[in-house]
């Protein structure tokens, strides 16, 4: 019986030994296979990064890449060494597919892991929550809380986070009823067109669509928030320890809070307050920098009023301004713009005045002769701003729609339409924030208009601010009261 005893203890601890030669070998391999990934991807000397043309996420800008993801992108890249490779594929099933064939090293495009994800990457830490808003058509009974919401009708999109979040609090609310509609379909679409009483939207993403739906607005957000993260490809702990560091570190730093601040710009009218900045401007600012507008006009072959009141829209004149896409200078010059046209410091107000205009000169080169003045110089305006990709993805748009592409009044109310999925997919150059291009163009030409109307005395420039009062809806009266 003893015998028996000790036969199958000594077989028991064989097989013992056996697994835990087994599993030391396999946690030998593992550790020996995944930092070989990060050393490959040191070795090739290139992070790939995959993501979403998206406004939350990258898209290209005036000059170059810009977005949240891709800023972000960017700065990790840098921090292991690395030049960035970023590329974005229609939709995150194709995202999933870039991780999964190792095509890409991290997908990035505000993403809320779930099983979709399982086979494809593993989920770094989230690294910011996103509120999640219930949105309403305006006109119609503002809900505060989700009881006001029994007896409505949500819309969200098919499969979204939005979706999974709304079947959770189904638990502690169970008269919650949502209808969905397609991935390329617009909830705020549907809300502004009556199909819906109310839509579950991003608090990001409506910072940028609310310039497109104004007849949208904002009843409460969600109790439940969306975290958002990377995901990594599988097999690579120590590029996923890398990234854990890496957002811990630009938290720490109060970095991710400043980049998660940007949004997209105001739309509103030129107003009274603005109009008297731009008067004590011209009297403390200008004086230093007239010549040098003046001067640079002359070479390039511009008006000196269209340059400076680019620049006073720009940076308000101010040679130490700063953007937060890291943009410089009076006339808001990117590293690589200031670069190309040889300027070395952005804050030699005199250099970004004529690298400005160099520039300015440079894309209007690219601007179709044909194009009638005074359409021709706004058209130049619009893509100094946005970029002159975009400007003509919206012309193509214009002449299929049977507008006239060489007329700005006709293309400015197509640029707009390229922030929506269903158009800026046609185009060339994607995602663009058209409605700040139109507005940028129209504070250009009043600024313009108080140079021209101003004759070095205050009382034109009083009868010009009296007279962009009265265009946006102020007083004189009520403009100054509002700056005292």
């Amino acid at each position: 019986m003893r015998r028996r005893v000790r036969r199958r203890l000594r077989k028991a601890g064989t097989r013992v030994a056996a697994l835990g030669t087994i599993t030391a070998f396999a946690l030998l391999s593992q550790g020996c296979h995944a930092p070989r990934l990060l050393r490959n991807i040191r070795a090739r000397g290139e992070l790939r990064v995959v993501t979403l043309n998206i406004p939350t996420c990258y898209y290209i800008g005036a000059r170059g890449p810009t977005g949240l993801e891709y800023d972000l992108a960017s700065r990790f890249a840098a921090s292991l060494g690395l030049r960035l490779k970023i590329y974005a594929v229609p939709n995150e099933a194709d995202m999933r597919a870039a991780l999964a064939s190792g095509r890409a090293d991290i997908a990035a495009a505000q993403i809320t892991a779930n099983t979709a994800w399982n086979e494809a990457g593993a989920p770094a830490a989230p690294y910011a929550e996103i509120p999640q808003l219930v949105v309403y058509r305006s006109g119609q009974p503002a809900p505060d809380n989700l009881p006001h919401l029994r007896n409505a009708t949500l819309i969200v999109q098919a499969n979204s986070p939005q979706e999974g979040i709304l079947q959770k609090l189904r638990r502690v609310a169970p008269f919650l009823k949502w209808t969905t509609v397609p991935a390329d379909t617009s909830p705020l679409q549907e809300l502004e067109d009556g199909v819906a009483g109310y839509a579950i939207v991003d608090a990001r993403a409506y910072a940028y669509a609310r310039h497109l739906y104004p007849g949208t607005r904002v009843a409460f957000a969600l109790p439940q928030t969306r975290p958002i993260q990377w995901m990594v490809r599988q097999g690579a702990p120590a590029l996923m320890r890398a990234v854990n560091h890496f957002f811990h570190s630009l938290r720490a730093s109060g970095e991710l809070a400043r980049l998660m601040r940007r949004d997209s710009a105001g739309t509103d009218s030129l107003h009274y307050a603005e109009s008297r900045l731009f008067e004590q401007y011209f009297a403390t600012r200008l004086p230093h920098y007239r010549t040098w507008f003046k001067e640079a006009a002359a070479r390039y072959g511009f008006d000196w009023c269209l340059l400076a009141a680019m620049g006073f829209q720009e940076s308000r004149w101010n040679p130490a301004a700063i953007s937060s896409a890291g943009a410089k200078g009076v006339m808001m010059l990117t590293s690589d713009t200031a670069q190309e046209m040889g300027l070395t410091d952005r804050a030699n107000a005199r250099e970004s005045i004529f690298a400005g205009a160099r520039y300015l000169a440079q894309v209007r080169k690219m601007i179709p002769t044909h194009i009638p003045q005074p359409d021709r110089t706004w058209f130049l305006v619009a893509s100094y701003n946005i970029g002159f990709g975009h400007v003509e993805d919206a012309r193509v748009l214009a002449q299929r729609m049977g507008l006239n592409p060489d007329s700005w009044t006709q293309v400015s109310r197509v640029l707009p339409l390229l922030a929506q999925r269903r158009w800026y997919r046609q185009t060339q150059y994607g995602y663009a924030q058209g409605w700040q291009a139109v507005d940028y163009v129209k504070r250009v030409q009043e600024f313009m208009q108080l140079l021209e109307w101003h004759p070095g005395d205050g009382g034109l420039v009083e009868t010009a601010l009296r007279e962009v009062g009265r265009r946006t809806g102020t007083t004189a009266a009520a403009g100054r009261a509002a700056t005292l």
